[in-house]
């Protein structure tokens, strides 16, 4: 029985680092993509560069910020879960903040958006 219990723990602990990793790996795509396109938008003076940008690093965070929660399954001793409750706690934070500026953002734009498809008809 202690080996079927210690297998088990083997294959869990081996499939969490693993999608763990590729969560991370999703995340720092999306960042990478966003950031090429973002520089595109920039060289092309788009006024949506800095609500793309957002979107793209709140994606990313939200990727990296479940990789970490997945993290906490395989946590073994009380100083790990601080630093992992740590970097969530961050990321969440920078999650909540990207948003809000996202929000802001789209205000922002608004009255820009408009004025096109006025002038558009």
């Amino acid at each position: 029985m202690e080996a079927a219990y210690q297998s088990a723990e083997y294959i869990l602990r081996y499939f969490v680092e693993f999608s763990t990793l590729v969560l991370e790996m999703f995340g720092i795509c999306i960042l990478v993509f966003t950031a090429v396109k973002s520089f595109i938008f920039w060289i092309k003076k788009d006024d949506s560069i800095r609500l793309e940008l957002a979107q793209g690093i709140a994606l990313a965070l939200e990727f990296k910020l479940g990789g970490e929660v997945l993290r906490t399954v395989v946590v073994r001793d009380w100083a790990e879960l601080g630093i992992l409750g740590a970097i969530i706690a961050l990321r969440a934070t920078l999650t909540f903040l990207i948003h809000w500026e996202i929000k802001n953002e789209q205000k922002a734009l608004e009255p820009k958006l408009k004025e096109s498809e006025e002038n558009k008809l």
